[in-house]
């Protein structure tokens, strides 16, 4: 594979990374960063062209860390801004690419955005969420589950 190929991603092989569970480099029970870049040689025997890691933003982990509370820094349950840095620069010195997944529509109830979106309803932020009233009876506005347990409306 051309590494200077726009395209490469068409034709790469990806290895998705989920943190929590990949490899755990200081016996605290999670997986982290730092044991991520201890099997990048695993990595390479395998032939893979890109890593794609699941998130490591910071978050409350109320959705085992899709719901981010802050795009731009890493968890400390994963390691550090410098651990990262330091993933960055051995993945592409094994001749890796990283693919962080990112997932903007997955804010927590703590992330910036949403404490501004629920803040006032003339907040510019307010049409970035839906919000529904409840019904009359005070039920939620539908009978939508939350994977979570109960109503996906609180």
């Amino acid at each position: 594979m051309n590494g200077s190929d726009e395209s490469w991603w068409r034709y790469g092989i990806f290895y998705q990374i989920y943190p929590r569970s990949f490899q755990d480099s200081d016996a605290d029970g999670v997986g982290d960063i730092k044991g991520i870049i201890d099997r990048l040689p695993y990595l390479q025997d395998l032939g893979v062209d890109a890593i794609w890691l699941s998130p490591i933003f910071p978050s409350p982990m109320a959705d085992f860390g899709y719901d981010i509370s802050d795009y731009i820094g890493v968890d400390p349950l994963f390691g550090t801004m410098q651990d990262f840095d330091a993933l960055i620069s051995a993945a592409h010195a094994s001749g890796l690419k990283l693919i962080l997944d990112l997932v903007p529509n997955h804010t927590s109830d703590q992330h910036p955005w949403f404490i501004a979106s629920r803040s006032s309803r003339d907040d510019p932020k307010r049409d970035w969420y839906i919000w529904r009233e409840r019904g009359a009876d005070g039920d939620p506005p539908n009978n939508w589950l939350s994977e979570f347990g109960g109503s996906a409306f609180s």
